[in-house]
């Protein structure tokens, strides 16, 4: 067991990369969000992460190979953050983790029809969002379905669905 650990159970090593309140946050922004640059991460936070936070987060991410960092090369002050191996397979989790939300949490329809889609679709599911996301992040061939789009137009209706309710509502 490496210093530092509090035990050897895979659990707990999950936990320790990735049980604080934003690491997952900030991967899930990636991964669904398209977010790459540190900009985009911190001012389309749903939950509003402060911008020191993030900075602690992106760099402990990068350290513990869940993210990789590049410069942008259209501007040299930007980095470009990308997935890796490692978190692209979260998705599995991810999914799992949403559909548990959805059951035992009080959500908006908004935020948890990408959950939905990912809870009804499952492992089939799952695997073709990996493997765009492997072409996304990774330079993988181009596969032939996108759930990024779908799960992209979902949100978005709800978005406007929520949207036209409120304006009705006034």
């Amino acid at each position: 067991m490496e210093s530092g650990q509090r035990s050897g159970c895979p659990i707990n090593l999950t936990l320790e990369m990735l049980g604080d309140r934003w690491s997952l946050i900030v991967i899930r922004d990636v991964m669904f969000g398209n977010r790459r640059h540190y900009r985009e991460l911190l001012n389309h936070s749903e939950e509003g992460i402060a911008s020191n936070i993030l900075a602690d987060r992106l760099k402990r991410l990068v350290a513990s190979g869940l993210l990789s960092r590049r410069d942008d090369p259209t501007h040299k002050q930007k980095a470009i953050y990308s997935l890796t191996e490692p978190s692209i397979e979260l998705v599995p989790l991810l999914a799992q983790m949403g559909a548990w939300g959805r059951r035992h949490t009080r959500v908006s329809p908004e935020l948890s029809i990408r959950a939905e889609i990912l809870e009804k679709g499952g492992p089939s599911l799952w695997q073709a969002f990996m493997d765009e996301l492997r072409h996304q992040h990774l330079d993988a061939p181009k596969p032939e379905r996108s759930v990024f789009a779908q799960l992209q137009t979902a949100y978005l209706e709800a978005v406007a669905q929520r949207d036209a309710q409120t304006t009705a509502a006034k």
